[in-house]
């Protein structure tokens, strides 16, 4: 690790320590994967509610053997330990059966954006050398029969997600139960039939438990190898660190397969023996009467998503009265989000920060703190590391660089994987010597709050003066008639580059470019506020919540 840069920064100090209570600073020790977790719960309660979808309801022992004739059924079909198993669904029962199956019997899960196009899965099948698909008989019929037949592929089996529930919500689940398909197996009919599990395929905190696919923001994804002592500790700390009650109600508002909802979820769920609410997709609506339904007492998800719900014509305080702590990832919180939602609603929505390579969170506002919003750039905090992680900010060099002076974001902890499937040339580069280097820039200050700037490739330069876009985003949140902002840098002719903006409207609001334009020029240096201002209806986004910077740029590329 390198020194400090003048000589008093010490990162290794963890100043942030101090903003810790005894709980979370305490050692943790945790069992040795959700496995372990899941045996421990079904030994204490067995029949708690591990799942509930809809009007449906799966306790603890329930779902253990029901996942242990999925991993049976796997054995069976001569899937062997350390075998990748892909798994592309939506945030059902059956997702949870498909990942504890697979891991029961000693294979690798790598989970599958079901948004993901048929090229898009090709690559994550061949890339990983799957042997076993486990997806929606939808999803199956529609494409991905023809994607894995030229892939390595050789054991398949379908859902139907309309099962483990009869509510039959159309507003999620307004689709038709296919036919039983004649070349691959059924889930729910395997998990039923009691297939013993397979003996002695136990797996340790250093097996690989998941390989997931970074979003391929720069070239084709990369596999993150997500061990399970990584998940097992970030989901320990999830349970000292919440301080929620017992057993806790989880509700799943990142999608699963995304490394925070995988790991903020479900891990930390079943980590805490708590109950885990299931809605299938995002849908303000759903979601809102999950919460009235369920009660949940945490959740966490995208800024997008707490947008879409704080907008909903029948949202009321009483959707979140339940709530002991709601925290966001995956996407920039703008702080007059914050602001408004509690003003709105009540609850204070805690900043977090993580990448599928730290396993999800290495930084996070505690309970009973407020995450502090930087004077100078109107940045709000992420919050602080966890007191096994040491976070240091550095220069091109690597060199600790002041508290309070932008660098680059790198991380050490137990959460960071050790490196990229099958890429020792990109793990090298991105885990000198076991460090995450994120390309992410920003900040601390000397009480150990963490600030992130923005993406180091996101960078605009317009005529040699460094704009970065959660700056002008973060002022164009405070407009009240804006619901969603973007900012990307486009060609200019004269500047190199210039600042446009992406923004789309609250229900019912009017704001034209020139006046949004015009907003941040009061608020923004010159060289800042942006040029050009587009109204879109919504702006595109990852399943996960975070808006696709990348597709902007391409459309304004196009539009050149």
């Amino acid at each position: 690790m390198s020194g400090p840069a003048d000589g008093g920064v010490r990162y290794a100090d963890r100043p942030w320590l101090a903003l810790l209570n005894d709980a979370q600073r305490a050692p943790v020790h945790p069992d040795d994967t959700l496995v372990h977790a899941l045996r421990r719960v079904v030994w204490e309660a067995p029949e708690r509610t591990f799942l509930a979808y809809f009007d449906g309801r799966l306790g603890y022992r329930e779902a253990d053997e029901l996942s242990d004739s999925v991993a049976g059924h796997l054995a069976e079909r001569g899937l062997r330990r350390g075998d990748r198993v892909a798994v592309l669904l939506q945030n059902s029962p059956q997702f949870v059966l498909a990942v504890l199956g697979a891991w029961k019997a000693g294979a690798i899960v790598v989970p599958v954006n079901p948004m993901y196009k048929a090229g898009e899965v090709a690559h994550v099948l061949r890339d990983g050398d799957v042997a076993a698909l486990i997806c929606s008989d939808r999803a199956w019929e529609s494409y991905l029969r023809e994607t894995a037949a030229d892939s390595p592929v050789r054991v398949v089996l379908t859902a139907c997600e309309l099962d483990f529930q009869t509510d039959g919500d159309a507003r999620v689940l307004g689709f038709e139960r296919l036919p039983r398909a004649a070349d691959a197996d059924d889930l729910t009919e395997v998990a039923r039939a009691g297939h013993p599990a397979p003996p002695e395929r136990d797996l340790g905190p250093d097996d690989i438990a998941l390989i997931s696919y970074t979003s391929g923001t720069s070239g084709a994804p990369k596999g993150a190898t997500n061990t399970h002592g990584n998940i097992m500790h970030n989901a320990e700390r999830q349970r000292t660190g919440l301080e929620l009650p017992e057993p806790p109600v989880y509700f799943a508002l990142a999608p699963l397969f995304h490394i925070t909802g995988m790991v903020c979820q479900l891990g930390a769920c079943l980590n805490s023996a708590g109950t885990l609410v299931l809605a299938y997709r995002f849908e303000a609506g759903v979601v809102l009467d999950a919460f009235a339904r369920h009660r949940p007492h945490y959740t966490v998800g995208p800024s997008t998503a707490f947008m879409a719900l704080a907008a909903h014509p029948d949202v009321t305080p009483d959707h979140f009265a339940s709530f002991e702590v709601i925290s966001s990832g995956g996407a920039p919180l703008p702080p007059a989000l914050v602001e408004k939602f509690r003003a709105g609603f009540g609850p204070y929505i805690r900043n977090g920060y993580g990448l599928t390579e730290c396993t999800a969170p290495c930084a996070a506002v505690p309970p009973g703190r407020e995450a502090p919003v930087d004077p100078v750039s109107g940045t709000l905090a992420v919050g602080v590391p966890g007191p096994d992680t040491v976070v240091r900010i550095v220069d091109e060099q690597g060199a600790d660089v002041p508290f309070g002076e932008q660098g680059e974001i790198v991380v050490r902890g137990p959460q960071v994987v050790p490196g990229y499937w099958r890429r020792p040339d990109a793990s090298a580069e991105t885990f000198p010597d076991g460090e995450l280097r994120t390309g992410d820039i920003g900040f601390m200050d000397p009480q150990g709050w963490l600030y992130v700037v923005d993406r180091k490739k996101d960078m605009i330069n317009a005529s040699g003066f460094k704009v970065w876009p959660r700056e002008v985003e973060d002022v164009l949140y405070t407009h009240p008639a804006v619901r969603e902002a973007a900012v990307v840098g486009v060609p200019d002719g004269y500047r190199g580059e210039t600042v446009k903006a992406y923004v789309s409207l609250r229900p019912g609001a009017v704001a034209d470019p020139d006046e949004l334009a015009a907003y941040c020029e009061e608020r923004l240096a010159a060289y800042k506020y942006p040029r050009q201002v587009e109204v879109l209806p919504d702006l595109p986004k990852t399943a996960s919540g975070k808006i696709l910077r990348r597709e902007l740029r391409s459309r304004s590329r196009v539009s050149q």
